[in-house]
């Protein structure tokens, strides 16, 4: 699991439940970092409620810090559960991007791609 992950609440009041469940979502996430990037890797949450009058719309803004990149994802939703959900997804679709650019053999399907990449490493 993500260990630095930092959850915040603008206009809204942070439950121990959905504290749990954000840091449950979030800290799956660690399974797509990279080896390299683990120990560094840190996740600023911000859950804004909108408009708090005529309805409850939250906004959930999540910010993963990795070595030499940083991504950002945001949604907003009815609940803030339902946004956390969203945002997840949309982290780990940029997380995959991120570890196919960040390591040479990610994302190569080919047999004569692997031999090239060990060929490249002995000169």
């Amino acid at each position: 699991m993500i260990q630095n992950i930092n959850i915040t609440g603008v206009n809204y009041e942070i439950s121990d439940s959905s504290r749990k469940y954000i840091t449950k979502k979030i800290g799956k996430l660690d399974k797509l970092i990279p080896r390299h990037a683990k120990k560094s890797a840190h996740a600023e949450v911000k859950i804004h409620q909108i408009n708090a009058d005529h309805g409850n719309k939250y906004q959930v803004d999540i910010q993963i810090t990795l070595p030499e990149k940083v991504l950002t994802a945001g949604e907003s939703a009815g609940n803030v559960l339902a946004a956390v959900d969203i945002v997840e997804v949309k982290l780990s679709q940029q997380l995959r991007k991120y570890k196919e650019t960040s390591i040479p053999h990610v994302g190569k399907r080919k047999l004569l791609d692997r031999f090239k990449r060990s060929y490249e490493r002995e000169k």
